[in-house]
């Protein structure tokens, strides 16, 4: 099963929409298509986001998260550094979990420092990409969706 390591961006987006790309990846890994995975600084960031920004959507987060099987994994400290030698530091715990997590793909909204940065993936090892681009790669291996 294909390992999705999704990023708060993603769980905000889908917390505030019943549509869209990110709603779809967390849809699919609720009817278990795929495996996602997440950390705890994640869960804290996206909340964190949501209080601030649209606190009537956290049962829409609260919802998505009690429906799926979501697993954490929260990397070691050596990680984290190693990974801050070649992202931003405020991303480098992210890189690092998906990193550990052995994930296939690290789902991102953040363009300016995931998703169009080559040499973060190139150094991390990790597919990074929006969540439209995984659907595109799903759905072209599941023609029926």
């Amino acid at each position: 099963m294909i390992r999705v390591f999704i990023d708060a961006s993603v769980l905000f987006s889908a917390a505030l929409s019943a549509t869209g790309a990110s709603r779809e990846i967390l849809l699919r890994g609720i009817r278990r298509e795929v495996e996602l995975l997440a950390s705890d600084l994640v869960l804290e960031e996206v909340r964190r986001n949501l209080v601030a920004k649209c606190p009537d959507r956290l049962h829409d987060l609260d919802d998505l998260l009690e429906a799926m099987t979501l697993h954490i994994v929260n990397p070691h400290r050596r990680q984290v550094i190693a990974a801050a030698s070649y992202t931003e530091l405020k991303d480098a715990p992210i890189v690092a979990a998906a990193q550990q997590a052995r994930a296939d793909f690290l789902v991102s909204l953040d363009r300016a420092h995931l998703v169009d940065v080559p040499a973060v993936a190139t150094r991390s090892g990790l597919r990074i990409m929006l969540p439209s681009t995984l659907l595109m790669l799903l759905r072209a291996d599941s023609p029926s969706t």
